[in-house]
């Protein structure tokens, strides 16, 4: 890899990382709801009549921004809000390479090798000792919450593998558009008209400097980025960079919102990334009987943090 594409992929990581503690802060102005339905409204005008019409069918269009953008976003903002650090959120989320791999076995017969459940044995010891971390200095709820998403992740991993979308951009532009009606159907139920209200009315540079960033930086720049990267290099060189992501989501929480990292964390943060890595990395198995139709790798499309690779041969 060239120096400068080296340090693109180190400054993708460095901005999804950054992302966690961004988006604690606009947590602090918005319902966490309404903040996840304007970071995709942002996301997708008004890039949607940039990037031409979609290149996949809209079932995989509507399946992945209901999975992806209500399901994982809404439980990781709302977990968050409860009391989720945004550090170890960073770190608790990578634990979607696990769910990723178990869900592709159910669906689409990806059998795991020996390196690969070790893998998953170690990020799940990590989740393990992350648990027994905040058990002892925030709120269980909202790390099930952060861990639920986690699985939704898993779960949007799958589709978009199985959508095979030719251009990534193009795919996660058009599945912004889905969550927004969802979102605020929701907020406005569960958080009330008159606190998305107030939030709307109190909207300062801060408040929309964090949907501005979620948006366009961590999802359409970072995104990009990712994409060029992905298109030059094979995802096995590109993937690692991935792995950099809660190191820069620790540090950023610890250096901006004060958040201490504990002994535990640490150790936790070293089981997680590396099981997350043997998870990502080894090779999957294929399924028994005559193999299926292999379609065109799914690209990578991190909003928070990118996905790792149980799903395919590369992130």
């Amino acid at each position: 890899m060239r120096p400068a594409h080296f340090a693109l992929a180190v400054l993708v990581a460095a901005v999804w990382g950054a992302n966690f503690t961004v988006v604690e802060i606009g947590l602090g102005h918005f319902p966490p709801l309404l903040f996840s339905a304007l970071r995709f409204l942002t996301a997708a005008l008004p890039a949607v009549f940039l990037v031409g019409r979609p290149k996949v069918a809209w079932k995989w269009i509507v399946a992945v921004g209901l999975v992806l953008g209500v399901a994982k976003f809404g439980l990781l903002f709302v977990g968050m809000d409860a009391g989720m650090p945004a550090g170890l959120s960073s770190l608790v989320l990578q634990i979607q390479a696990v769910f990723t791999a178990a869900i592709a076995f159910a669906v689409l017969g990806e059998r795991p090798g020996r390196l690969r459940l070790f893998g998953m044995a170690v990020a799940l010891a990590g989740i393990g000792v992350a648990a027994v971390d905040e058990g002892t200095s925030g709120p269980l709820g909202a790390f099930a919450l952060v861990v639920a998403a986690a699985v939704c992740f898993g779960a949007s991993n799958v589709l978009t593998r199985k959508a095979a979308p030719p251009d990534s951009l193009n795919f996660m532009v058009w599945v912004s558009t889905v969550p927004v009606l969802p979102l605020l159907a929701l907020s406005l139920l569960t958080e009330g008209p008159s606190r998305d209200y107030d939030a709307l009315r109190a909207l300062d540079w801060q408040g929309a400097g964090t949907v501005v960033y979620v948006a366009w930086v961590t999802t359409v720049l970072g995104f990009g980025a990712w994409g060029r990267l992905l298109h030059r290099y094979p995802a096995s060189t590109v993937a690692p960079f991935a792995l950099l992501v809660p190191v820069f989501g620790m540090s950023s929480a610890a250096l901006f919102l004060g958040e201490p990292i504990s002994g535990l964390r640490w150790c936790a943060a070293a089981l997680l990334v590396g099981g997350v890595a043997l998870t990502s990395l080894a090779p999957a198995r294929a399924a028994a009987g005559p193999p299926p139709p292999v379609p065109a790798p799914a690209p990578v499309h991190p909003l928070d943090s990118p996905p790792s690779q149980p799903v395919r041969t590369g992130s």
